[in-house]
């Protein structure tokens, strides 16, 4: 009976022990979040960790970008890519460098033309954002 105190108190030990390591790991960092007027936005997802934060936080995000470089060997990640956003009207609400391959766009409901640019190269995508819904925009060069 004693002996089979002594493993259970060691097996409730080590559980304890590996919750407590769980609960002191710390989360991922979210890159930076940068202003542009009434506009914010993160951009980065270099490395699984800060990818993996981004996605998690993508559905707060009324739009969600992507970059992609294609190649013989498949589709890759690409960061230092310069985005406009401009309103329906012409107004550009948004001109910055997504950081790495993901970039979330807090902005206000309306029509909007996404322009980056990447080796030379300018790609533009429409998107629509709605009070409730979320736009999402994938670029490949």
């Amino acid at each position: 009976m004693k002996q089979g105190m002594v493993r259970w108190a060691a097996c409730a030990t080590l559980v304890l022990a590996s919750g407590a390591q769980i609960a002191w790991a710390e989360p991922a960092a979210l890159p930076q979040v940068h202003h542009s007027g009434a506009v914010s936005y993160l951009s980065g997802g270099v490395g699984s960790d800060e990818s993996s934060a981004i996605k998690a936080v993508t559905p707060d995000y009324p739009l969600a970008l992507e970059f992609y470089g294609k190649r013989k060997s498949g589709n890759v990640y690409l960061a230092d890519v310069p985005v406009t956003i401009t309103s329906n009207h012409g107004t550009a609400v948004l001109d910055a460098t997504s950081q790495g391959p993901f970039m979330l766009v807090k902005l206000p409901p309306g029509n909007y033309t996404v322009t980056a640019r990447h080796d030379g190269k300018k790609l533009s995508r429409n998107v629509s954002i709605s009070k409730a819904g979320h736009a999402r925009a994938a670029f490949f060069w």
